[in-house]
């Protein structure tokens, strides 16, 4: 894993692209803290910073093709590289390295572009035909790996962080309003938007292309698809599916252990994180190393669990135990990573638990993330289930009622008292027939921090409508595909691709020259499991029925029959000790530096300000609404203002 930068266009002279390489790929040093490399040719600049994983020796980029007329730098791991070397041996291919980025260099020149169809990996690859003058710039399927670019001052800027593009032209880091509006809302800008002006990113599944004549081509390779309602299902049996789901998820785990460096794993006491590890556990013969986070607060607690898995299993384990303090403390640093406002703390305690990971003298860990999307474990598509079947008869008492059995890990439930469930569910039902029924309850409120915008930036957005927008990015199939496959495309492309994949994904991770690894986004197993019926993902309201039954035998039955709980921290409660803020926090949320950044009204955020200060927030609106509004100053301090933290 590692960090990549670079240009597209006439430099003044060699010294002065070398000089904007060197600058960039600086500020990505946590990326790839093992070596730096540079190629610069007429109208092109290539940088890596690097993390060594594969091939430690010789595996230094950027790298060349042997005729020296491709170039590329890339960032991340082709876990079946193996398999494509041997293949590529056997047509006369011939190799000077053992490493995945030499894999590519030669699909590239057997097949063109349509390399990209053959690698089963995380990945964004910048690669420079040199004979064509031509420049590909190319990220995975899912959008594990990050790749942002921007036209300026003549030419085409790359990087795999913000802070890179910005450390040669720092001057026009500014925040779009649109952007944070759509952060605010979907707690990610929806890409190819960024929460910052002019700067696009790469989305997931895509391929630009920019030829010597200057013409830009994008194009999917790859996306999220699920049948048409009524195609017949194609399996003989839910056991004989079954038993392919193991089979497949026993091949993505051995190929994401593949590394010349130690392999850990993330145990967070849930299912997917304990499938994970279970499977290392019985069918590779890699050592068990796993790293897990505790809190204080028992709502947020799961160390029983995790002290369960590794009973069981009997791995060496590490338990980081974080305090709201350490939250605190650690939270400007997370935002200076990110590069994006976030709604929640979460992301901290992984970050914090990532630094525990180095200090092991681990540099790759397995992660469960991506089976709830997958396999459709949230509370969200339970919900959306509950609330259609209530929409069918909209003045029953009784089927609400069904909104009951879920969020029992919440001290402060919406479903516990009835009358407050019923309205805060039966928002959005007018949108029974339309694709984003199922998120219009989370995006309500998320919108909660929207009412605290200023009135310049209200008018910058004008009447913006948060469904009507995101309805336009859909597939135009959408409508014809089971309730449950919409839910669950606008989840991956949303709140899975654009902050559980960054924000708490790959920038907390690579903060500490981590790579995560995630089994359960091999995209065979994606595109499998969109193959399934709805009934066999969940079953009544118990979520993910043909994983359990896949991997039955591997765990515990109190594991394997727990109900979800999403992964969360203390949000606002962290940023006070016993009523006083923090000093950034008070500095920062005051009504002179609200007034004079001018994203928000300042009366409103101080009332709000108080009060978290006095302990009266309890719902989830408020908290979000602090945090992305803490977040969204932070990120103007850091990186508009070009303060240090």
């Amino acid at each position: 894993m590692c960090g990549i930068a670079g240009f597209l266009g006439s430099a003044p002279s060699a010294e002065a692209a070398r000089s904007d390489l060197e600058r960039m790929i600086a500020t990505l040093a946590h990326r790839g803290p093992d070596a730096k490399g540079f190629h610069v040719d007429r109208g092109v600049g290539l940088a890596h910073s690097r993390l060594a994983i594969i091939d430690l020796v010789n595996g230094a980029q950027p790298m060349s093709n042997p005729r020296g007329s491709v170039w590329m730098s890339f960032n991340g791991e082709i876990f079946n590289y193996l398999e494509l070397r041997k293949s590529l041996l056997a047509m006369g291919h011939r190799f000077r390295t053992e490493s995945d980025t030499e894999v590519i260099l030669h699909l590239y020149d057997r097949h063109g572009d349509r390399f990209v169809e053959h690698l089963n990996g995380q990945f964004a690859i910048a690669l420079w035909d040199a004979e064509r003058s031509r420049l590909l710039l190319v990220r995975d399927r899912v959008g594990i790996r990050p790749l942002f670019h921007r036209r300026s001052g003549g030419r085409l800027w790359f990087s795999s962080e913000i802070k890179a593009l910005q450390a040669v032209q720092p001057e026009q880091a500014r925040i779009d309003p649109r952007g944070l509006v759509q952060a605010l809302t979907f707690w990610a800008a929806v890409e190819p938007d960024t929460v910052f002006e002019v700067v696009r990113s790469l989305p997931p599944g895509h391929l630009l292309a920019i030829e010597k004549d200057g013409r830009e081509t994008i194009t999917r390779y790859w996306d999220w698809n699920f049948p048409e309602c009524g195609t017949p299902v194609p399996f003989a049996s839910f056991d004989d599916a079954a038993g392919s789901l193991r089979d497949l998820l026993v091949d993505a785990v051995r190929l994401q252990l593949r590394a010349d460096v130690p392999v850990g794993a993330y145990l967070s006491g849930g299912l997917d994180s304990s499938v994970i590890v279970a499977l290392v556990r019985n069918y590779t013969d890699t050592p068990l190393r796993t790293f897990s986070v505790a809190f204080e607060d028992a709502e947020f607690d799961e160390s029983t669990h995790q002290q369960t898995m590794v009973r069981h299993l009997g791995t060496e384990h590490t338990t980081l135990n974080c305090r709201r303090e350490d939250i605190g403390a650690a939270f400007p640093r997370l935002i200076w990573h990110t590069e994006a406002p976030v709604l929640r703390t979460a992301p901290v305690p992984l970050m914090l638990l990532s630094a525990r990971v180095r200090e092991a003298g681990y540099k790759v860990v397995l992660t469960g993330e991506g089976a709830d999307e997958v396999f459709a474990g949230y509370d969200l598509f339970k919900e959306a289930k509950v609330r259609r079947f209530w929409a069918r008869q909209p003045g029953s008492r009784l089927r609400p009622k069904l909104l009951g059995r879920l969020y029992g890990y919440l001290e402060h439930s919406p479903v516990a008292n009835p009358a407050f469930a019923r309205a805060f569910f039966g928002q959005g039902m007018d949108y029974l027939d339309r694709p984003v029924f199922a998120h219009m309850p989370r995006w309500t409120t998320s919108q909660r921090a929207l009412g605290f915008l200023s009135d310049e930036m209200r008018a910058s957005v004008g009447d913006w409508d948060a469904a009507a927008f995101y309805e336009k990015t859909l597939p135009p199939q959408i409508m014809r595909w089971s309730p449950l496959a919409r839910d669950q495309y606008i989840e991956a492309k949303t709140l899975m691709g654009g902050y559980l994949l960054s924000s708490q994904g790959d920038r907390v991770a690579m903060v500490n020259s981590i790579e995560g690894r995630f089994p359960f986004l091999d995209h065979r197993l994606i595109e499998f499991a969109n193959r399934l019926p709805p009934q066999w993902k969940i079953r009544g309201l118990t979520e993910k029925h043909i994983l359990r039954r896949a991997v039955a035998d591997l765990l515990p039955e109190n594991i394997l029959q727990r109900t979800k709980q999403p992964y969360r921290a203390p949000d606002c409660s962290s940023f006070f000790n016993d009523g006083v803020p923090l000093d950034y926090v008070a500095d920062l949320l005051s009504e002179e530096r609200i007034r004079h950044a001018g994203y928000f009204d300042a009366a409103r955020v101080s009332r709000l300000f108080e009060k978290c200060r006095s302990g009266r927030v309890s719902g989830f609106a408020d908290n979000q609404a602090f945090v992305g509004i803490l977040s969204t100053m932070l990120l103007d301090d850091q990186f508009v203002r070009r303060k240090t933290f």
